[in-house]
């Protein structure tokens, strides 16, 4: 029987929390160090990531000793010229020491306090490789649809050499590669689930409108 098979403890699960983007839309600052309610986003999003999981580290491609200086490793991207969110994957993957790998970006920094524990238990439930959120918004007609989350994501280290050959090939499609790999999506829209858990803070104003719409009070 596979390792995947049975439940998995957080001992077992590295966090990561990336931050290796250009931070195009944020007029090319590391997005990663911008404040958001008196700490740093990647600051913020470890902070919440660390209590779920066994151990954490940051990705990161520029600002190496700042990230640095809050304790935890800082991995850089074994690729060149920011290939995107699946090069932060890759580098965790070579790099951590666990079975798994829980990666969150940098710039949502409201994600759910029980995001590994339920991602966790639908991969050993349905034996994936990969399980990765989903969460509810309303659609251009007004529906009410699931969108995929595929940045907040659970990887079996086994996938290792499988992305590496991906990004190799010179692809760089997050959900196209992950949708190839025996996955579990994993649905976020029970009632008591915030539904600012998956804001993404893409530019400046969008990091305002966050703060401005919690009023500055800590979150949960």
């Amino acid at each position: 029987m596979s390792d995947r098979q049975h439940s998995i403890e957080i001992s077992r699960v590295t966090g990561l929390v990336l931050a290796g983007g250009r931070g195009t839309r944020f007029g090319g600052v590391d997005k990663g160090l911008q404040p958001f309610l008196g700490q740093p986003l990647a600051r913020r999003a470890l902070d919440r990531l660390a209590p779920q999981v066994g151990t954490v580290a940051v990705s990161a491609n520029r600002h190496i000793d700042e990230y640095a200086h809050w304790g935890v490793p800082v991995w850089s991207d074994s690729m060149v010229d920011y290939p995107g969110p699946l090069a932060g994957m890759l580098s965790g993957l070579e790099q951590c020491q666990t079975d798994w790998l829980l990666t969150v970006p940098c710039d949502s920094p409201l994600f759910p306090l029980d995001l590994a524990e339920r991602l966790s238990a639908h991969a050993a439930a349905d034996n994936s490789l990969v399980a990765f959120a989903a969460a509810p918004e309303i659609d251009v007609s007004g529906q009410r649809t699931l969108r995929p989350q595929p940045v907040f994501c659970l990887l079996h280290r086994d996938l290792r050499d499988n992305l590496a050959q991906y990004l190799a090939s010179g692809s760089h499609r997050v959900m196209h590669w992950l949708m190839a790999q025996p996955h579990s999506q994993v649905a976020f829209d029970l009632p008591c689930d915030d539904p600012k858990a998956f804001s993404n803070t893409n530019t400046p104003e969008d990091l305002q409108r966050l703060e401005l719409a919690l009023n500055t009070k800590p979150t949960k």
